[in-house]
């Protein structure tokens, strides 16, 4: 099945549907320090690189699905929370935009939690009412990528559409019974080298691609609480800032000094140093053929931290494939134009 894929950074979301039968053949993304990880690692994808507000209809080409996570800052809890007063926020209704024109059999969107705050209540409404005015039934629901193969606790918000004439409506996986934790995901890594001074890239060779570490001092923000988690936990929330990566598990949990004050274990503190970029990763269930290019291991953090995790996007990924295209009959699966004719039909 074919698919579009729109705010795509890195390509989180599109790695997952591919493991899942999926090929995008069409993307866009306007940051210039992502152009070249895209590209290198989905060559047979049409990259867009315009703005998504300029983007014209008629230069998109056909797709069984549209998916994407229009840009979270504006909603995220811990930004400004302006939601869709600011212009971040509006880029959502540029994806309703797309889908409105394209009209393909479903559509994934992916955004943080803080949407769900009380009082983005109204926005919210008017997003959902206009996927089901576009002709989508939607389903919408606060996941854990932990719960999905990918070991971090990461809460999002999911929402899956299918279009009315498919006559179904999309119901969530299953929780994975067995969570991973970080010692499945970075136990078998070799020690991680520093970044060169400026924290300039310094990792770029085989075997262990990206295998670097973001230097410099921590914030008394940072230093506000525990930023360890243990080998047998899940990694914190990966997050886009190099500053903010969580810290390697080989150190122990931070020790408590006073409120909204933690220090490093005295005797310990040579082993606090964040997650390298590889390890972030991991983390976020990327393989390691999957290889990140940048000059600024800080732009490195930024593209994984905003990426959908592989394994989460796969989870959803298998189920649509499985709803939408796997049950159909034998004839209509080795037909290539079955599903554009059914779409066409529908539209």
């Amino acid at each position: 099945m074919k698919i579009i894929s729109l705010f795509a950074g890195a390509g989180g979301l599109d790695k997952g549907f591919e493991n899942a039968g999926f090929h995008t053949v069409w993307a866009n993304e306007f940051d210039p320090a992502i152009h070249e990880t895209f590209i290198k690692n989905f060559p047979n994808t049409i990259l867009d690189k315009k703005n998504i507000t300029a983007v014209d209809v008629k230069d998109i080409p056909f797709a069984d699905g549209i998916i994407g996570g229009p840009p979270c800052q504006s909603w995220s809890e811990a930004g400004a929370r302006r939601g869709i007063d600011d212009k971040r926020g509006k880029l959502f209704f540029d994806y309703i935009r797309i889908l409105e024109a394209k009209r393909p059999r479903f559509f994934l969107a992916e955004n943080v939690s803080g949407i769900l705050q009380p009082k983005h209540s109204a926005a919210l409404s008017s997003i959902m009412e206009a996927f089901e005015n576009a002709g989508y039934r939607v389903s919408m629901k606060l996941l854990n990528a932990n719960d999905y193969g990918v070991p971090q606790d990461r809460q999002r918000v999911i929402m899956v559409g299918y279009h009315q004439s498919e006559n179904k409506i999309f119901e969530f996986p299953e929780p994975l019974k067995q969570k991973p934790v970080l010692q499945d995901a970075i136990g078998d890594l070799p020690p991680a080298a520093p970044a060169l001074a400026g924290n300039r890239a310094n990792a770029h060779t085989p075997p262990h691609y990206n295998h670097e570490y973001f230097t410099g001092g921590f914030s008394s923000m940072f230093m506000s609480r525990n930023r360890v988690r243990a080998w047998d936990e899940p990694s914190f929330t990966i997050q886009a800032g190099a500053r903010h990566a969580p810290l390697h598990p080989q150190a122990p949990k931070m020790l408590l000094a006073g409120e909204n004050k933690r220090i490093f274990a005295p005797g310990y503190e040579p082993l606090y140093r964040r997650l390298s970029v590889r390890e972030c990763a991991r983390v976020q269930s990327f393989p390691d053929n999957f290889i990140f290019y940048y000059r600024f291991v800080a732009d490195g953090y930024k593209m994984i931290g905003n990426a959908v995790p592989v394994k989460f996007a796969e989870s959803i990924a298998r189920k649509i494939y499985a709803d939408l295209y796997a049950v159909l009959p034998k004839k209509q699966k080795e037909d290539k134009n079955f599903v554009k004719l059914k779409t066409l039909e529908a539209a």
